[in-house]
């Protein structure tokens, strides 16, 4: 259960009005009227209370959970406690991440300009706007429709900022276009200079980063994250990315639509990376690599060359899942055999 001091609950909702919301089927019509106060985890749920059930690995506790209603995959309605209220969905997790943002909706604050704001008289902002204490606001800059910008944000000359998106505290932007549905967290970082330079005898000799962060729409970038922009074209990212906290994507990288990129994932200058692309955490990706659509690198890989579409790597240097998990296999059993041969 949240903590009501920090996220305002919605009022109580009935099992037909949720189902409706979330695209689920009861499973008993006659359950349509009862009544949920909120959502809860299955462990700690009880009578009033919402849950939801999407690895089996949780099927103990599901079969002794107290929750009232619970929304499950139809092929898990047989081991449901009885009395259980049901609500079947071919994807539980997701109907209940639109469950539980029916019962606790994004609060926003209110329009309005902080008088402590400095904004360029060429800046244009749009309609219903929340402009924060303390936010930096360029030439030029344009603003789109019911964006919110929190506190002691930076936005460089000439920045185009989307409708509907939210800046995070701390943050700075420049040299960037975002498109509609951006959310930035605290303390990101967009638009700065790619570490480029060329090496000369004498030190080193700084290249101008002349491109730009081009982003798409409905995109989510993690807190303290940085996106250095291009060298001569643009760092872009496709429209439907997560990024993930503390990410570094390097200058010239392209990131396609739908990807997926966990935290503390370092993407080195001009590598590509395809749509629907999964990074788990501390991936390491040189540069100048192309990275095939739909492809999984596992946490902790430094990934050296190109990756074919569809394909699941892991590793260091990463390859192909199947190749490590056998090599692997055959140093443990290497490693026993030594160590029986020394002791005889």
């Amino acid at each position: 259960m949240a903590d009501t001091q920090f996220f305002k609950k919605a009022n109580p909702m009935s099992l037909a009005q949720i189902s409706a919301k979330i695209g689920a089927t009861l499973a008993r019509p006659e359950d349509a009227d009862f009544l949920v106060l909120d959502v809860a985890a299955l462990n700690s749920a009880t009578n009033d209370h919402l849950t939801f059930l999407d690895n089996k690995k949780y099927r103990a506790q599901f079969s002794e959970t107290k929750a009232g209603a619970v929304i499950i995959h139809p092929d898990m309605a047989p081991y449901a406690p009885q009395g259980t209220k049901l609500l079947l969905s071919k994807t539980p997790y997701k109907s209940y991440a639109l469950a539980a943002q029916a019962f606790y909706p994004e609060t926003r604050p209110d329009p309005s300009i902080s008088d402590v704001a400095r904004i360029h008289p060429s800046a244009k902002i749009g309609e219903g706007a929340f402009i924060g204490d303390f936010v930096s606001i360029g030439a030029d800059v344009v603003i789109g429709d019911n964006v919110w910008i929190e506190s002691h944000v930076s936005i460089g000359a000439g920045v185009r900022i989307g409708d509907h998106c939210r800046i995070g505290a701390n943050a700075t932007v420049s040299h960037a276009i975002l498109g509609n549905n951006v959310r930035l967290y605290p303390g990101v970082r967009v638009g700065q200079d790619g570490f480029g330079f060329a090496i000369d005898p004498a030190g080193f000799v700084k290249v101008p980063q002349l491109g730009r962060v081009v982003m798409g729409d409905h995109i989510e970038i993690g807190a303290n994250t940085c996106i250095d922009r291009g060298a001569q074209g643009d760092t872009t990212i496709g429209s439907g990315t997560w990024i993930d906290n503390l990410v570094q994507i390097g200058h010239n990288v392209k990131i396609g639509r739908g990807c997926v990129i966990v935290s503390q994932c370092g993407v080195a200058g001009s590598t590509e990376l395809g749509d629907f692309v999964v990074l788990g955490g501390q991936v390491g990706i040189a540069g100048h690599l192309k990275i095939g659509s739909m492809a999984r690198v596992a946490a902790k890989s430094g990934v050296t060359k190109d990756i074919p579409p569809k394909e699941e790597w892991m590793g260091y240097p990463a390859m192909p899942m199947k190749k490590f998990l056998r090599q692997t296999l055959v140093l443990s059993k290497l490693a026993h055999k030594t160590k029986a041969e020394n002791k005889a």
